[in-house]
């Protein structure tokens, strides 16, 4: 991933990016479809329930054998990738604060998860043989815009 996927106007948005996040690329695509339009304060609010195991994710792709939270349907409690997601929405929050903007008036206009490097590695079976164990990566795009 060289830059960001949506150009946008640098005088009223702000934008920061996380490279190469070892997370699962599937509960972050899923953080990111939750908190998407939604108000700083809001979003980070929401990440922050979910670490807390208050407010479940839901999943809304290959969810076969995912259990049924109450309000949600199938759900789960991405931690790991609602605090990873969390610290690129504060990095954007400081930029905006740095370029000027009122950061408590903005909306997560773009928020978005692309595949990053795969990290390869293995495992040890039986009979000194080993299994390809590679730990997959998450590059975490976020853009904020400021409500008029």
């Amino acid at each position: 991933m060289v830059g960001y996927t949506m150009e946008a106007d640098p005088d009223t948005t702000s934008r920061a990016i996380g490279k190469e996040i070892p997370i699962s690329p599937k509960f972050s695509r899923e953080i990111c479809r939750m908190i998407k339009g939604k108000k700083v304060d809001i979003a980070l609010k929401m990440l922050e329930e979910v670490t807390e195991l208050t407010r479940p994710v839901p999943i809304r792709r290959y969810n076969i054998g995912v259990a049924h939270k109450k309000g949600v349907g199938p759900g789960r409690f991405p931690v790991k990738a609602a605090k990873a997601i969390s610290k690129v929405i504060e990095s954007a929050k400081q930029n905006a604060e740095y370029k000027g903007l009122d950061a408590e008036n903005m909306r997560v206009k773009l928020v978005a998860a692309h595949l990053g490097r795969t990290i390869p590695g293995h495992m040890p079976r039986a009979y000194g043989r080993s299994t390809p164990w590679n730990q997959q990566t998450v590059n975490i795009e976020v853009i904020l815009e400021e409500m008029k």
